[in-house]
């Protein structure tokens, strides 16, 4: 299963939940005397989401590692295509 697929069946399960809650096919003294709170709750779980996307991608940005050996190799391959790319004859 696809991590999009994940996401869709979760969003989905939610959505229906809150339809029914929304559309009075369950009926609880308690969903009705939080109503707001239901009507509101899409609104709240966009929040967190964008909260918890935040968080992550700072956490891996900050979390970042450094490859020192695998930087100086790169260098001198770019040094050896130049010397290559001059013998050549192209010239810059």
């Amino acid at each position: 299963m696809t991590k999009l697929l994940e996401w869709v069946s979760v969003l989905s399960a939610f959505v229906a939940v809150w339809y029914s809650l929304v559309a009075g096919y369950v009926k609880h003294p308690m969903i009705e005397k939080n109503m707001t709170l239901v009507l509101v709750s899409p609104v709240i779980f966009v929040i967190l989401f964008g909260l918890y996307a935040v968080t992550v991608i700072l956490y891996r940005v900050f979390t970042f590692n450094n490859c020192e050996e695998a930087a100086k190799e790169l260098q001198e391959e770019i040094k050896q295509a130049r010397r290559d790319l001059q013998e050549k004859g192209l010239r810059w």
